[in-house]
């Protein structure tokens, strides 16, 4: 796919933001440390991503692995100095009554993909191993699709992503940032459920808390979904036209403890529709009519990065 729809720059090549739903992720953010060298180790990783990728990847070419490297406000100058793009700041805490959403420290992510779980941990390996003591880790999580693509709540998640034109325009930068044509703004946010009191609900309370029947994920009828339901808070219109983003969300945990949840992740055209979301769902529409999902799930992460093209990426060790 190339950025010629969304952009007008047929010769820009985004990263894989749209590659398909797979069956394990890794979400690995790290802080870059401080000193020249260590942005320098950064900025070389990142313009070789695509050989990187190429090299563990041709071991099974059907197990689809991919990988879209973002980067933080606070790290952006450090590593490319100017221009930045027009849209990148530190994700911004939402607090509301006892619900938070959180802003968390976060410079490098990467958003690893594919059908093995070995193949991304391999790259992922391969990863920190170039990086070094260059970087800190932040946070790593290790996704999995669960049942037939269903979050830990036991309702499937990503069923409203725009597919094929629709999906480039909705998270691939155009004109109105040509410098940046081709990139995506990426939130993420790591939420830990309460599953034992959302499992004690009746089917039916989930199902208007969600907005969505369980078992078929149909959605409910405008008569009898309420106005807090989760999907009527995350659709975000302007004039007329809904606005969508791309959402590649992964249920992840271990058995043993609480820890255990979604891992939140949405790729934009441009953060000011996943950030009206987050409004509608833990300020409420209006102010007061929130997202009753929060009520047994916390977000215990939060942050706001660019994901440049891979045209950009490769020209980085370009002499």
């Amino acid at each position: 796919m190339t950025a010629s729809s969304a952009s007008g720059f047929p010769q820009t090549v985004p990263q894989p933001v749209a590659a398909p739903l797979t069956r394990s992720a890794i979400f690995l953010v790290t802080k870059v440390n401080p000193g020249v060298g260590n942005e320098a180790v950064v900025r070389s990783l990142s313009g070789d991503l695509a050989s990187l990728l190429r090299a563990v990847g041709f071991r099974d070419t059907a197990g689809n692995l991919s990988c879209v490297v973002a980067f933080g406000s606070d790290v952006w100058g450090r590593l490319f100095g100017e221009p930045r793009p027009a849209e990148l700041h530190v994700f911004r805490e939402i607090r509301a009554g006892p619900r938070l959403a959180v802003s968390t420290p976060g410079d490098v992510l990467f958003h690893i993909r594919s059908q093995r779980k070995d193949l991304c941990f391999e790259l992922a390996t391969q990863i920190m191993a170039r990086l070094r003591d260059s970087v800190s880790p932040v946070d790593e999580v290790h996704g999995f699709r669960y049942f037939d693509s269903r979050d830990l709540l036991g309702f499937v998640d990503g069923t409203e992503n725009p597919v094929g034109e629709a999906m480039a325009d909705a998270t691939l930068v155009g004109q109105e940032d040509s410098h940046f044509a081709g990139g995506s703004y990426v939130i993420v946010q790591k939420y830990l459920h309460d599953l034992g009191r959302w499992n004690a609900l009746p089917t039916e309370e989930q199902e208007r808390i969600i907005g969505r029947t369980k078992s078929s994920d149909i959605e409910l009828d405008e008569a009898i979904k309420p106005s807090s339901a989760h999907n009527a808070l995350t659709t975000i219109t302007v004039d007329g036209k809904e606005i969508k983003i791309l959402r590649d969300n992964m249920p992840f945990g271990q058995a043993s403890t609480d820890e255990f949840g979604t891992y939140f992740i949405g790729y934009s055209r441009s953060p000011r529709t996943t950030e009206q979301m987050l409004d509608n769902m833990f300020v409420g529409k209006p102010p007061g009519n929130y997202d009753r999902l929060l009520d047994f799930s916390r977000a215990v992460t939060g942050s706001l990065f660019f994901a440049p093209s891979a045209t950009f990426l490769e020209n980085l060790n370009v002499d």
